[in-house]
């Protein structure tokens, strides 16, 4: 058996290719968008892929299987309970699926989504299992949140219920040795307390993943739906696209090279400038009305969550990036990119009236400055679990995602000071800010890491 798991930092996302050597024959479940490697690595070790299988209709980015499909001849497979657009094979609880030696069984697991599958691995037929493929069902130290939009029809505690019928009828009947393989890890907001490991076992799982432990079904509802970080507003919309067929993603295509005129025709247009330097080289200088997201962190996750997935996008990016950035994008679906500013740097030095400097400040600095501050406007926009184990005194809570449709909540006049965790965030929140309108805004370096550690005592 060939077992390869790609794993996705930016994303915390999870996808595997499964291939039997003895004939050639492979699947893979659940890919991202951009699938050339997947194409290459079953390539290289003679493989076909014939199958894609998802595990369910994913929120937290626009699967791959379109575009895989098309590249490979390969079928689309779901949950027999799935209702999609496309041509698909419906799988049936506890059908099997042979590839040679290796076999795979197929078990309806409802509960973050209704359509929720679990896919168990065998080397041969009748063997024990070597793992299991849980998608959003049970992730390492964690469970799928049965809470989001993409459930539409059904109650969060409806789906809590099914949730934990389908962890202890059909995941935790596996033996102990069988490996875990789940669809995200750590930074995912598919779930409030996933692993950075990405392979555990049911045993490991068994003893101390907090949702297994509940001592019954009503504890277990409480503790799965309680906490869980707000859900970026692009989750509704990739939930549903991936049910449609749809323009498939060229990942090879670069976005159209842009002049200032054209650019500033696109910007009039409608057009968000989305500029995806580090918060450094943005703060030093950046083009008025530009919203910070980092190609250097979680670029797709907060991009989807402070720009509309309606609206058009222009780039601003470090050169020989701009793909890279369209791609990113692409793989939440945010296909609108209309091209990318060429030598953005050249621009703002010959247009020095374009261009405006971030204000940012480090924790001691603000520490020193905050009462001198005349009506300060302080917003933590981390999520409330975070906040919840301290935050700065009087700071209005506002989570990153969002800030764009709380806006009216604060006064665009006043002296505003953002904090993360530790300084990424802040930035793209800051920008918002700015793009909004607000005269006055600074964030603050190391966010309130850094802020606490000055603090022996920080309020809560």
């Amino acid at each position: 058996m060939i077992f390869t798991q790609y794993y996705l930092d930016c994303l915390s996302q999870a996808s595997y290719l499964i291939g039997d050597e003895s004939t050639g024959r492979a699947v893979v479940v659940d890919p991202r968008r951009d699938t050339d490697e997947y194409v290459a690595d079953a390539a290289a070790a003679g493989l076909t892929i014939e199958l894609v299988i998802e595990t369910h209709f994913h929120a937290d980015f626009l699967s791959g299987h379109l575009e895989l499909a098309a590249a490979t001849g390969a079928s689309i497979a779901y949950s027999s309970v799935a209702e999609a657009e496309f041509d698909y094979r419906k799988l049936e609880d506890g059908e099997r699926i042979s590839l040679g030696e290796v076999e795979l069984e197929i078990l309806h697991t409802p509960g973050h989504t209704p359509e929720s599958i679990s896919i168990v691995v065998r080397e041969h037929a009748g063997a024990e299992p070597y793992g299991v493929l849980t998608g959003d069902t049970l992730f390492i130290g964690d469970v799928g949140r049965p809470d989001l939009l993409a459930s539409i029809g059904f109650t969060r505690d409806e789906l809590a219920e099914k949730l934990y019928a389908s962890l202890h009828n059909k995941l935790m009947p596996l033996p102990d040795a069988t490996k875990v393989y789940p669809a995200h890890g750590a930074g995912s907001a598919c779930g409030k307390n996933l692993s950075t490991d990405t392979v555990s076992t049911i045993g490991e799982q068994r003893a101390n993943n907090y949702a297994l432990l509940a001592p019954d079904k009503e504890t277990f509802i409480s503790l799965v739906t309680e906490g869980q970080p707000p859900a970026p507003e692009y989750f509704v919309y990739d939930a549903i696209l991936n049910r449609k067929d749809r323009e498939l993603l060229d990942e090879t295509e670069a976005p159209p090279a842009l002049d200032l005129e054209a650019f500033d025709a696109l910007v009039a247009g409608g057009a968000m400038v989305v500029d995806g330097r580090d918060a450094e080289d943005f703060a030093l200088g950046h083009l008025v009305g530009s919203v910070n997201v980092g190609l250097n962190g979680r670029y797709a996750e907060f991009a989807g969550s402070v720009v509309p997935s309606d609206v058009d996008i222009v780039l601003v990016a470090e050169q020989g990036f701009e793909t890279e950035a369209k791609n990113r994008l692409a793989r939440i679906g945010f296909d609108r990119v209309v091209g990318y500013l060429v030598e953005p740097l050249a621009v703002m030095a010959t247009n020095p009236e374009r261009v405006a400097r971030a204000s940012r400040m480090t924790a001691r600095q603000f520490e020193e400055r905050k009462a001198q501050i005349d009506g300060l406007q302080l917003i933590d926009i981390r999520n409330p679990g975070e906040v919840a184990l301290g935050t700065i005194d009087d700071a209005i809570t506002i989570p990153v995602g969002q800030l764009p449709g709380r806006l009216d909540e604060l006064n665009p006049d006043a002296p505003t000071v953002v904090f993360c965790a530790g300084g990424y965030r802040s930035s793209v929140g800051a920008s918002v800010l700015r793009q909004a309108g607000f005269a006055d805004v600074s964030d603050i370096l190391g966010g309130y890491a850094a802020w606490s550690a000055l603090t022996p005592t920080p309020a809560s």
